[in-house]
């Protein structure tokens, strides 16, 4: 930008740009990378993307109302969401968890992250506080800085389990939240100390927002939420984004408890001044992923994530490079033992530039730039077939092809 360009911009802008997520930058390096070489000699483990297309049914939802017009699906929707999708995203809730939900309890929202917008513009002051713990999401530090709030890092273990000494130290008079990932983007963990974490909270009755957009990805099918602990003040979002393949569906929901009615009332008025609501014609094809039986989908999807994830830790892991299993999701972070590079940003751009290998530098996730830790996503390889595979066989194929031959040492 030149000369009177950048002067429209606000320094808070300013200051956003310069501290932007590598995530976007290394995602046009690569598409760069891959015109020049091609795309085959270019592995993209940098975006989260979902491998597996929707299941059939959404598909066929979308096309009967292309082929039989409703009006009703080209008409605005009620702020809190179509009815009939919140009452089967709440039976698939009651199913799943065991746990029992009503409509009431549903807001829809464009997207899980639209969800924890929403919910921190409804309850922050300027300079409010919200706790995140490392490894985190980076945009929560964006969605904390639209609504004025500041965002207080705690740090976790090496097993990127949240410290429990460190979070009960930075809680003050000004802490309205803390955020919790679990499974976790960046690092595939599932948190075990969820329990304590609601007991804390509860203690300084704070809200716990509990981003759950991974819950149905957990390896071992031992997910919990952290709402079993402390229900009257955990607010959860969470979406069809990763478990059913549809992140560009751009469909959220967050899961708000009786107790908090009067927010709950606050946010549906809001809802209408900051987006009208999703798509209506996603919403209604969205009622046939949460009214039919999905196990099937859901369970090749993990079983297949699992394979891959712990294909790449076993034939990635070494002296110089370390990492914790994945349990969930499609994520893992090896961290390079080497001296060869000063920040892990510059390490992810050789390593794209020398070797085709896209990578996320920690930096963009809470860790120092001086720790040469690194978030992989492996989802560059064709889940469809994979899919098509496993209901042929009814097994995993455990030859994968990911990532190229990494050697830093």
């Amino acid at each position: 930008m030149k000369g009177n360009d950048l002067m429209t911009i606000s320094n808070k802008m300013k200051n956003f740009l310069k501290q932007g997520s590598w995530i976007r930058r290394m995602f046009e390096d690569g598409i760069e990378l891959k015109k020049k070489y091609g795309a085959e000699n270019v592995y993209d483990l940098s975006l989260g993307n979902p491998i597996f297309s929707p299941p059939d049914v959404l598909y066929d939802e979308l096309k009967k109302l292309i082929d039989n017009p409703d009006k009703s699906a080209h008409r605005y929707m009620p702020n809190a969401g179509l009815d009939q999708t919140r009452l089967k995203v709440a039976d698939f809730l009651t199913k799943t968890t065991n746990h029992p939900f009503k409509l009431s309890n549903i807001l829809m929202t464009g997207g899980a992250g639209g969800a924890l917008n929403v919910i921190l513009k409804a309850i922050l002051d300027p300079d409010d506080e919200v706790i995140i713990f490392t490894p985190f999401f980076p945009e929560y530090f964006f969605y904390t800085d639209n609504h004025s709030g500041i965002t207080r890092i705690v740090d976790s273990d090496d097993k990127f389990i949240p410290d429990l000494d460190s979070f009960n130290k930075n809680i003050n008079n000004k802490t309205k939240a803390v955020i919790i990932n679990s499974p976790n983007n960046p690092s595939g963990q599932i948190c075990n100390n969820l329990k304590e974490i609601s007991a804390i909270a509860k203690k300084y009755n704070i809200l716990i927002l509990s981003d759950e957009i991974y819950s149905e990805l957990s390896f071992n099918k031992d997910f919990k939420s952290i709402s079993e602990f402390y229900p009257e003040k955990t607010i959860i979002s969470n979406g069809l984004s990763k478990w059913c393949g549809a992140g560009g569906w751009r469909l959220g929901y967050f899961i708000i408890p009786e107790a908090l009615t009067e927010l709950k009332n606050s946010i549906k008025n809001l809802a209408s001044e900051t987006f009208s609501s999703v798509s209506a014609p996603i919403q209604y094809a969205a009622i046939a992923a949460y009214n039919n039986n999905h196990n099937e989908y859901i369970n090749d999807s993990r079983s297949i994530l699992k394979a891959v994830g712990e294909h790449v830790f076993e034939n990635l892991k070494s002296n110089t490079i370390i990492m914790n299993k994945p349990q969930g999701g499609f994520y893992l972070m090896p961290e390079f033992l080497i001296e060869k590079f000063s920040t892990s940003e510059e390490m992810c751009s050789n390593i794209l530039k020398e070797i085709g290998v896209a990578l996320l530098p920690g930096s963009d996730f809470g860790f120092s730039k001086e720790r040469m830790i690194t978030r992989l996503s492996f989802t560059d390889f064709n889940g469809d077939e994979f899919m098509q595979n496993v209901k042929k066989t009814k097994k995993v194929d455990q030859k994968v092809t990911l990532g190229g031959n990494i050697n830093l040492r």
